[in-house]
């Protein structure tokens, strides 16, 4: 992907010093000051607004594209009249801000580091009513917060605007989608913005290929003078020349790979908002050769069976490059953390040594030793089995660990590395489904 054209701030600290000097000399302090907030000189041409007579402006981007700051801009822009508003001239906005949950609303959009506090022109800093949800500019403009998981805040609220942050991440995202939509009737030309890294859900292709919809596409390192180099090297040796490297970084929609277990419409329907009481919780763990940088990742994996048999998959716990002792405090702590039965590992490369590490922390911990005897594609495809036939539930978006399911075609590739995360995940819904406790206990879901 071609990088994007940099912004006005970036073509001025290019100029030779001479040159720059004058300009920002031929500034008063006032214009001086006034340049601060003025997103269009620091923006990437990507960042602004298309012109057009559009209904949906999708920035589809990878991770630290930007897309923040861009979505509170726009919203800025609108507010403070920079661009014309969708009702009566001078009539305030009512704009509604969509996040997968509450708390991403609040944290990501209202008080993160690119949100409309942080962002705010002095003199026209909105006011955040925590107890009512929302944001109120001086002109009166109100910006409305809702949750993704309670797509019934949308039934019934109007907006001129709205802003969807990670749609693609969002667990109901068809009835909260449809009921934003139905509510966006005011004003001569309402819009909405979507701002998500991309995933190969139905929605989101099709309003990619919707007529009224510009689509606005990047990396992570279209962005690279305002990310640590650091971050940018990790991220490129962990992930680059990888499936999830291109989704998470490039910012492309993967499609399905030819004789892979799991498609992502199987991973998009096992999707759940609320996980039931659980008779069974279960950690399981694929240890890791060996350790370092360069090692495999230790798979760490929570998972709990229900009543009626269904599994509902928890949480992916997993990490790279521990010792023995720190992945085994990792998968302890999710044990605890979850109140679960048992602690079941996969002791083909460990034998004895996975125990005896697990025991050193945790004496008392209940644990299960299991012994891979057949190959990975032997052993993944009953747990598949199980998918198809929607019996085993995410909790949450577990990414990694759904791009290994979704790549997995019955081994390790160069590509690809060892699907460790997917190892943990077959060796917890086996034994939940294959080894269930005889005399199940209810309990609530801890964590």
């Amino acid at each position: 992907m071609k990088p994007h054209a940099g912004s006005l701030a970036e073509q001025c600290a290019a100029l030779p010093d001479e040159l720059r000097d004058k300009l920002f000399a031929s500034l008063s302090a006032a214009e001086c000051a006034a340049l601060l907030h003025e997103w269009r000189f620091w923006a990437r041409p990507a960042q602004l607004p298309p012109p057009g007579d559009w209904f949906y402006w999708l920035i589809v981007a990878g991770r630290g594209f930007g897309k923040t700051r861009a979505g509170v801009e726009w919203i800025r822009m609108q507010v403070e009249g920079a661009s014309p508003l969708t009702g009566p001239p001078g009539a305030p906005a009512r704009i509604g801000l969509v996040a997968q949950t509450a708390n991403d609303a609040r944290a990501v959009m209202v008080e993160g580091e690119s949100g409309f506090l942080a962002t705010a022109r002095p003199g026209f800093r909105p006011v955040y009513e925590i107890s009512r949800r929302r944001l109120v500019w001086p002109n009166g403009c109100q910006a409305l917060l809702y949750s993704a998981e309670e797509p019934d805040q949308l039934r019934g609220p109007q907006h001129h605007l709205a802003w969807c942050d990670e749609l693609a991440k969002w667990r109901r995202i068809e009835a909260a989608w449809q009921n934003l939509i139905l509510g966006l009737r005011l004003g001569r030309q309402p819009r909405v913005l979507v701002t998500t890294t991309p995933r190969p859900i139905r929605l989101l292709k099709e309003l990619m290929a919707e007529p009224g919809a510009l689509v606005t596409q990047g990396s992570t390192r279209d962005n690279a003078s305002h990310l640590s180099p650091h971050f940018l090297a990790e991220v490129e040796r962990r992930y680059g020349g990888t499936r999830l490297g291109r989704q998470e970084l490039e910012g492309e929609i993967l499609e399905d790979i030819e004789g892979a277990l799991w498609s992502w419409a199987m991973i998009e329907a096992a999707r759940c908002p609320a996980v039931p009481e659980l008779t069974r919780i279960v950690v399981a763990v694929d240890p890791p050769v060996s350790t370092g940088r360069r090692a495999d990742t230790c798979g760490i994996v929570v998972a709990g069976r229900a009543p009626g048999g269904d599994v509902y998959v928890l949480a992916d716990r997993s990490l790279q490059g521990a010792s023995p002792a720190g992945w085994a405090a990792r998968a302890i702590a999710a044990y605890r953390e979850f109140s679960a039965d048992r602690l079941v590992a996969e002791v083909n490369n460990g034998g004895d040594l996975v125990e005896a590490v697990i025991r050193q922390i945790a004496p008392d911990v209940s644990y299960r030793a299991v012994r891979a005897s057949r190959g990975k594609i032997v052993r993944a495809e009953p747990v598949a089995a199980l998918y198809e036939q929607g019996r085993v539930r995410h909790a949450r978006p577990m990414p990694e660990m759904e791009e290994e399911m979704c790549s997995f075609t019955g081994g390790t590739s160069a590509e690809s590395g060892s699907p460790d995360r997917l190892d943990a995940l077959v060796w917890a819904v086996t034994d939940l489904v294959l080894a269930p406790a005889s005399e199940p206990k209810l309990r609530p879901l801890a964590g």
